[in-house]
């Protein structure tokens, strides 16, 4: 059945769960919950998903005591492993980014091989999981105790609750509380159902998305609003960009500068932005500019704005998973490099300060494969021994 790194043969449960992931083709070193769900479908999901009612009961017992310097990290998941919510101890919380274990994050057996969350829900029952106990890797410093959650009325497994971070969280002493916690959801999910009689909810109307634009790795910006997307040109992408970044508004002439680069070049984008209203209007007729200032009558989410928001919540993994490339990479507009070199600038500046190995070796491979001070970091953070320091060392000697 194996060893663990440690050279210990496996409990039982361990055993059979690393046989499953082996028979599913998983790899210690590789297996890796991939990109999370996009801000918008995490949102989605979550908005229906039922343990959105029982939020207030799971962050009183559990979410409240794991505050600053507690060492513990609660994470809520549905029935498919897939995390929805994951608070807790700041400091830990921005470790365990590292290896994707964040909201939208796919944690199943399946895909990360043995771990509390997702073997729980593979055997329908609480598990704790310690240190090398994990089939992956990159998990195999973290401990962890998780609890499906079931529908009193039907029996069905609707999600799970986990608690993740040293050898602490996967005593004893941890599952009692876990194990109680879920049953007092499990109780407040049934009494809300009781309270409405019984009687299926009429399903609630979508709420509205506000409209989207995508320019990051793209030089046709990608507009989504109305429940269409189209797909814009070039120009017209860096006019709504701009737009949307500076939310206030812009003069005439401050966005030919930002345009064409200089402030006389009026004549030039007033018939620009006219035929930019006439494209929104067959398409998104709420969002066609104003003028004097010219503004946006509603918000646009841009997907670098997300990006930056990412980074200022600390959430380095997920703001490099929303990297999609440079903004705009054709554009040579003034306003538009602007936008690019901050984006770029800030991510690498967030992630050289206080980013993983892990994670700066991804940044080096996906957006910087040119810059050697990410590898040189992430050299600098290794451990002695790390079999990953070759490598880097070999990527540093090819860029002379």
């Amino acid at each position: 059945m194996g060893e663990t790194p440690g050279g210990r043969t496996p409990r039982r449960l361990v055993a059979e769960s690393w046989a499953r992931a082996r028979a599913g083709r998983l790899a210690p070193d590789r297996a890796e919950p991939g990109p999370p769900l996009e801000v918008d479908r995490l949102e989605d999901v979550r908005g229906s998903h039922p343990l959105a009612s029982a939020l207030p009961i799971i962050r009183s017992l559990l979410v409240r005591d794991a505050d600053e310097d507690s060492g513990v990290v609660v994470a809520v998941g549905d029935a498919a492993g897939r995390l929805l919510w994951v608070e807790g101890d700041p400091a830990l919380v921005r470790r365990a980014e590292a290896m994707r274990f964040v909201p939208g994050a796919d944690w199943s057996e399946p895909r990360v091989g043995t771990s509390a969350p997702g073997t729980a829900l593979a055997l329908d029952r609480p598990v704790q999981i310690a240190g090398e106990e994990h089939f992956a890797l990159q998990v195999q410093q973290w401990s962890c105790t998780a609890v499906p959650v079931h529908d009193l009325r039907t029996h069905e497994t609707i999600g799970v609750l986990d608690i993740t971070g040293g050898p602490d969280v996967a005593a004893p002493r941890s599952l009692p509380l876990l194990e109680a916690t879920a049953a007092a959801v499990e109780r407040e999910l049934l009494l809300q159902r009781l309270a409405r009689g019984g009687r299926r909810r009429a399903p609630r109307p979508e709420p509205a998305r506000a409209p989207r634009l995508a320019v990051l790795g793209q030089d046709h910006g990608r507009l989504a609003a109305g429940g269409r997307t189209v797909e814009l040109s070039l120009r017209h992408a860096e006019l709504l960009t701009l737009l949307a970044w500076h939310r206030t508004g812009l003069s005439a002439e401050h966005l030919a500068e930002l345009v064409h680069g200089r402030a006389d070049a009026v004549a030039t984008v007033r018939p620009e932005m006219v035929r930019l209203r006439h494209v929104l209007a067959g398409v998104a007729p709420s969002l066609v500019p104003v003028a004097r200032p010219y503004r946006l009558p509603v918000p646009i989410d841009l997907d670098v704005r997300q990006l930056l928001a990412l980074l200022d919540r600390g959430a380095h993994r997920a703001a490099l998973d929303a990297w999609r490339g440079e903004v705009l990479p054709g554009s040579v507009a003034p306003g538009i490099e602007a936008i690019r070199a901050e984006a770029s600038g800030r991510l690498r500046e967030a992630l050289l300060e206080s980013a993983s190995p892990a994670l700066l070796l991804d940044y080096a491979e996906r957006v910087a494969p040119g810059d050697p001070e990410p590898l040189f970091t992430a050299l600098r953070l290794l451990p002695a021994r790390s079999p990953k320091r070759a490598g880097v060392v070999a990527r540093l000697d090819a860029l002379g």
